[in-house]
């Protein structure tokens, strides 16, 4: 599962060939959830709030980014780093 960005220790990751809808994987200590790209909601699992919001702000500003490294993901190839929240 490649990392594609990493910011205040939160991971995202995303599955090569994962299924629908269109996802990612944010991890912060303990803590991990799997997140609508289209909706930014949580399918599975949880965050603090904080991180959550901030996992949220970041998907909102790269969300083009991330849709096209689910596309890369999909076809078991390589996603690109997105640039992390500063």
């Amino acid at each position: 599962m490649p990392t594609i960005s990493a910011f205040y220790g939160i991971l995202i990751r995303m599955f090569f060939n994962d299924h629908a809808p269109p996802h990612f994987h944010a991890r912060y200590g303990e803590f991990e959830a799997t997140i609508d790209i289209g909706t930014l909601e949580v399918i599975e699992g949880n965050l603090p709030q904080r991180a959550f919001n901030l996992v949220r702000e970041w998907a909102m500003i790269h969300r083009g980014e991330l849709l096209e490294d689910w596309r890369l993901c999909r076809e078991n190839r390589a996603p690109a780093k997105i640039e992390p929240l500063s």
